[in-house]
Formats: C-alpha cells, structure tokens, sequence
C-alpha cells in the first residue's frame, strides 16, 4: 500500500484524508517514512530555506489565542513595548543577513497595526531594502489587500500568517478571530503579488485527523512554506498543562506533512528546542528542509553556527536567493 501512494505522489498524485490516516497507522513505519524522505528528495531536492524574525511590537494583544504568551488570556506579566525603532530592524537584518540567512521578518502582536504602524513598518522595510540583500517577509496579522499592496510597494515580497490548527478545532482554541478570516488575508496577500508562508502548532490537544485536515487546507491554498511550530506549554497559558508530544507523533506528523505538501519548505519553528538531537536529524531526514534560525518570539530558538553544523550534516545546501514558488 506504501509503496502504491508513493509512486501516486511522485507522479503529480495527491492522498486523501483516508489514504493519509491509513498512512499514519501502517505498522511499517520506516517505510512510511522513507517514503516521504524520498518525496522531499524528489520535489525538493537538498536546498534548504533558512529565515529569522525579530518581535516588532510586544504585548498588549486583543485576541484571546490559548497557547500565546501574549494573549489577553495569560495570567503571566507580559513583556510590553511598542513597534521598534527602524534602526533596531535594521541592524537585526544586517546581522542575519551576515550570517547568511536568507529572509527576515518583523513579526507584531495584535490583531493587526494600526494605519500609524503600518507606515512606519512600511519605512523599516523600505530601508531594509535600500541597506540589505536580504528578502524580507512580514507577520503582521490580519491584513487586508491594499494594506498588503502598500507593504509590497515597501519591498515585502513573502507574508505570514499562520492557520495554527485544522479549521474543525480552531474554535475551541481561539475565539477573537477565524480561520476563515486567516483564509482571506492570506488571499488578499496573495492577490498582492505575495508568497504565503503558513502553518500551525502541533500539540494543543488536536486529532492526527485534525493535522491531516490542516495539512490539508495548507495543501488547498498552495503554501510553500510551512511552519511546523511544537507547542511549548507556557506558565499562565490554558495550555500550560498539555501533555507532550511522543517522537513518534512529531515525527508521523512531519512525514505525512511531507506526503500531502510534497513541494513545500516544511519549515523548524518553535519549539525544536525541546526536541533532543537524534530526533531533530530524524526529522530533517524524512522532510524538514527549512528553519527559522535565532530567537523566536516568546520561546528560546536556536543557535545560527549550530543549525549550520546540522543541516550540513545532513546533506542538505543553505541558500539565500530561493522562491518559494519556483522550486
């Protein structure tokens, strides 16, 4: 049976919801994930995309998301500053740039900017533009399309915006804002001349069913990078007391991720700390060839020179001038 979807996904094919879960439960796991390690080597090749975010605006956050350390809902002092100054973006582009990551994003809290903010981010992305080399991608929640079409004037080129979970359990995690509003800014980005990157968190209480449906939904609006975020259970969160995920559900989720995105960077986000070595390299074998790089947002990422180290390792190319859509 494997070997069957295999060879339907590496001629064009795609699996449905039944042929992913039938997947997921085979007993023969290793060729279950040899499978999708020969798909990203197929479609994919060993480019590996590589970005880094820096948290533009803290705090103060109307929305009520469960498993956000900046969510109105958390019991926890925040920490809370307003946008940063230009200067601080830019030299935070300038350092990533140097250590040759290949896209940088201002990321914000909030439901979205206010029109003062936006045409201030507009100037920090503009003269990130004049100074680096570097793309530039922006996570700046719900947007519309003329506000996109500004940004993209300023020299964004890749926007953000992630769907977290499957349109099914959305609702019971977040209840200030919808998926289907997530759907019509990453539209309206698109419609701008953007790329879309978007993903979700794994571990907030979730079905493997419920992550088939995400990887799903991803698939339907043809992302080409996608986030795969491990919840970490933050103290004051509604999720502090989740139960952790096994291996085996990181690395069943990955591959199927993998069998039904076979064109897509699947990209390291937060929580890969809590994943010990052995697994991360499992991980990238059978279909991580992206990573965001440096300091998360309210979580502790990783070590540049390190996660060079690793990806070397493995066989895998950074490069700095990739197109999502074109690969």
């Amino acid at each position: 049976m494997i070997e069957e979807k295999l060879q339907k996904v590496l001629a064009g094919g795609s699996i449905n919801a039944d042929e992913a879960l039938a997947l997921v439960n085979h007993p023969d796991k290793e060729a279950f994930y040899q499978g999708s390690e020969r798909i990203t080597r197929h479609f994919m090749g060993k480019t590996f995309d590589s970005c880094s975010i820096i948290n533009a605006k803290s705090g103060n956050c109307s929305e009520d998301c469960k498993w956000c350390a900046q969510s109105h809902r958390c019991k926890l002092p925040k920490e809370i500053y307003p946008l940063v100054e230009i200067e601080e973006s830019l030299r935070y582009a300038k350092l990533n740039e140097s250590q040759g990551i290949g896209r940088f994003s201002l990321v914000t809290s909030g439901r979205k900017p206010n029109l003062r903010e936006l045409e201030k981010i507009g100037e920090h992305y503009k003269a990130i533009r004049r100074e680096c080399s570097i793309k530039r991608c922006a996570s700046l929640g719900l947007l519309n399309e003329e506000e996109f079409k500004y940004l993209k004037s300023c020299g964004v080129d890749h926007y953000h915006c992630n769907l977290e979970t499957a349109p099914s359990y959305f609702g019971h995690l977040c209840s200030t804002h919808t998926t289907e509003e997530k759907i019509r800014t990453l539209k309206a980005a698109r419609r701008a001349g953007m790329e879309l990157c978007s993903g979700g968190i794994i571990g907030m209480g979730e079905t493997m069913e419920q992550r088939i449906e995400l990887a799903q939904a991803l698939h339907e609006l043809d992302v080409h990078s996608i986030p795969i975020n491990f919840l970490v259970p933050i103290p004051g969160t509604e999720l502090e007391k989740a139960a952790p995920l096994t291996p085996e559900e990181i690395l069943d989720t990955i591959a199927i991720f993998r069998w039904i995105n076979p064109k897509a960077f699947l990209r390291f986000s937060g929580g890969r700390a809590l994943l010990d070595k052995d697994l991360q390299y499992k991980c990238l074998k059978i279909g991580i060839n992206a990573a965001i790089m440096g300091d998360l947002l309210t979580t502790i990422g990783s070590k540049v020179e390190e996660d060079k180290q690793m990806i070397k390792a493995h066989g895998y190319e950074m490069a700095n001038d990739i197109d999502w859509g074109r690969n």
